[in-house]
């Protein structure tokens, strides 16, 4: 999994003209997904997630984690994260889970984001055609990836 942290101000979501999903402070979260994703990663990357203290504190330091802020999520699936730019100039997508399979791990991430915050996760649509919108704060972005586990 692959994931792009964005802490922001705000942040919301439309498919077709309508709100689907919207937060305050916290984070905009992007997720990509390949068939080699398991359980285990979608646990190792919510709590890395969750723990990122990229919040500031009183004196300015980036030292507080959503949880401790009581930020929101607002959680994206975005296939383009698993694009290949190795040959050529058309990015590949072929690491790129099929809907069958990222769809219940996408869920599976934002319910386990859910547990480990306590808070609803605002979603996009899975799939849509998604227009984002976003203050980024700082900006603060952070690129994880589970099979890259720095």
């Amino acid at each position: 999994m692959r994931a792009v942290i964005q802490r922001v101000s705000e942040a919301s979501v439309k498919v077709e003209g309508t709100v689907t999903g919207a937060i305050d402070e916290g984070l905009l979260i992007l997720v990509g997904i390949e068939d080699s994703d398991t359980e285990d990663d979608i646990e190792w990357l919510c709590r890395k997630i969750v723990d990122l203290r990229i919040f500031n504190d009183e004196k300015g330091v980036m030292n507080r984690s959503v949880k401790e802020v009581g930020g929101s999520l607002l959680a994206i699936s975005q296939f383009t994260l698993m694009a290949s730019t190795k040959k050529g100039n058309r990015p590949s997508y072929i690491r790129a889970s099929k809907g069958d399979y990222a769809a219940p791990m996408y869920e599976k991430f934002c319910l386990k984001l859910e547990k480990e915050t306590g808070k609803p996760v605002q979603k996009g649509i899975f799939g849509a055609d998604m227009k984002v919108s976003l203050i980024n704060d700082g900006p603060v972005t952070i690129i994880i990836d589970t099979k890259n586990r720095e």
